[in-house]
């Protein structure tokens, strides 16, 4: 049991979840692929060849969750939409046996007292789009509005907690910088490219999400009285040795590389943060000056997840777009 005494009153317990970990069906009732299920059927990609073809079987356990979260107290429930479950090639015609399995859930969380908490996005874009350059290409802002208009329309009246993205970092870094995540693009492999396209990517990250907090404030927010940000993630950092000035600088550079590099632009200035722009200089792609007015201040609440600490050091690496990470 939770200690509901011990909190203030209004305080949301709770769970939460993203599509691809659990919902399986993965080519059922018109979904169509995302890049994580192109990303795991490859072998190798994943430890002993694991993938979310069936995961917690979600999709056909609809019942077995709502009494789970039921059983468990919690009085909220995030969880994520599949964006190709709703529009399976990313675009075009909505597929609305996907909108009935989001809109049962809904209504299932409403009718236990649960709080719907919807992120758009986790990870699991259509690999249709991820044929035409995924989030390199920034066509696919005006894809993401389209799709996240749809969701606003059609589950909006009952949401009322949405979160554009969940971790842009992680996207960024990890599924187009390293490859270690879908779509598994390793640009630090390319000689002809070292390092820049995590930027490009987080560059349309940061746009398409300032392009859904407008969309959501002019269109829906008056008729639907929701909120909405987006999930940052962070490591908290420490330097090394306490005493060491380039120490100190090296820690407080880890967070503007990571944590600054989406919530500066958001939450403060609209730009990125100053010693990203010394550091990787022409690498960094700028915004214009009605970009900056339109990206800050985008933001009803901070969306904020945190799994570890770190020592920093005063060592660098040398492809520039993990510069800010020093010895651990």
């Amino acid at each position: 049991m939770y200690h509901y005494s011990t909190v203030p009153n209004g305080f949301k317990w709770g769970v939460s979840t993203s599509a691809y970990q659990i919902e399986g069906g993965w080519n059922e009732d018109g979904k169509g692929p995302s890049i994580w299920d192109t990303f795991s059927h490859i072998p190798g990609n994943i430890f002993e060849n694991g993938n979310g073809d069936i995961a917690c079987d979600s999709y056909h356990q609809l019942d077995a969750d709502l009494y789970m979260l039921r059983s468990l107290g919690v009085n909220s429930y995030r969880f994520s939409i599949s964006w190709s479950r709703i529009f399976p090639n990313g675009q075009g015609t909505v597929n609305n046996k996907g909108v009935e399995y989001y809109n049962k859930l809904i209504d299932g969380l409403l009718a236990n007292n649960i709080l719907p908490m919807v992120t758009i996005y986790h990870w699991d874009l259509p690999q249709a789009l991820q044929n035409v350059g995924g989030w390199e290409n920034e066509t696919i802002i005006d894809r993401f509005k389209d799709y996240a208009e749809i969701l606003f329309q059609r589950l909006g009246d009952r949401v009322k907690f949405w979160i554009t993205l969940n971790e842009p970092y992680i996207i960024a870094n990890l599924g187009y910088g390293d490859g270690a995540f879908a779509p598994g693009n390793c640009c630090k492999c390319l000689k002809d490219d070292p390092g820049h396209a995590p930027y490009r990517v987080a560059h349309n990250l940061i746009k398409v999400h300032a392009r859904i907090y407008h969309t959501y404030d002019e269109k829906y927010r008056n008729s639907q009285d929701g909120v909405i940000s987006l999930s940052l993630n962070t490591n908290w950092v420490e330097p090394k040795d306490h005493t060491e000035p380039k120490d100190i600088e090296a820690a407080d550079r880890y967070l503007q590389f990571t944590l600054g590099w989406f919530a500066h632009p958001i939450f403060k200035n609209g730009d990125y943060p100053e010693v990203m722009k010394w550091q990787v200089a022409n690498n960094l792609p700028e915004f214009t000056d009605s970009e900056k007015q339109r990206i800050k201040g985008t933001y009803d609440f901070l969306g904020l997840n945190h799994y570890t600490s770190v020592l920093v050091g005063s060592t660098v690496y040398a492809l520039d777009y993990q510069a800010y990470q020093g010895d651990r």
